[in-house]
């Protein structure tokens, strides 16, 4: 069985089993609630990646001044879900064709981009992508580069939707995500 091992700036490394991948696609509710229910994921945590700025907060983060994207560190075990699985979900779950978009969020903290933390990664991603451009017209716009420093967001936007599913933006934006993953993916939901 893999060890993790936790450091102080609060990055996951991993050795053996389990691994780690951040995944930004658009709003970080969204992305943790749908990654939340899949097999073999046992770990989500909404933050902040890709930016120069340290520790930001969600406000900075929203001025879209820090370079950061709105992400989620996934860890999970390759045993019982395959990085390609787990990149198909990311694609069908978010719009990966709009740059700096995801429906009425707009800037640079709602990109899409996925941070990889192996060279293997980094291959199905780029494998993932040409695959889910066939379910697309438009151009893919994620961006796929080496993960950078990752910043846990605000204790309150953690388990958003679960603590907040009648929200009308949970509820008009997250809610359709997830039938969407329950229609295409019941299989790969715990």
């Amino acid at each position: 069985m893999g060890r993790v091992f936790l450091f102080t700036n609060s990055e996951v490394y991993t050795a053996g089993i389990m691994q780690t991948i951040y995944l930004a696609g658009g709003c970080f509710w969204c992305t943790e609630a749908v990654f939340k229910s899949i097999k073999g994921v046992s770990e989500v945590m909404p933050g902040y990646i890709g930016g120069t700025v340290a520790n930001p907060s969600y406000e900075a983060v929203c001025e879209g001044t820090t370079g950061h994207a709105e992400a989620v560190r996934v860890v999970y075990d390759p045993n019982l879900l395959d990085i390609a699985d787990l990149l198909e979900i990311f694609f069908a779950t978010h719009n990966p064709t709009t740059l700096n978009k995801q429906g009425n969020d707009v800037g640079t903290q709602y990109r899409s981009a996925l941070f990889y933390t192996t060279e293997d990664q980094a291959t199905t991603a780029r494998k993932a992508i040409e695959e889910a451009q066939k379910n697309f017209s438009d151009p893919i716009v994620t961006t796929v580069t080496t993960a950078t420093e990752f910043y846990p967001a605000e204790e309150y936007h953690r388990e958003y939707y679960f603590t907040h599913n009648t929200n009308p933006y949970c509820a008009l934006v997250i809610s359709p995500k997830l039938e969407k993953l329950q229609k295409e993916f019941a299989d790969k939901i715990v």
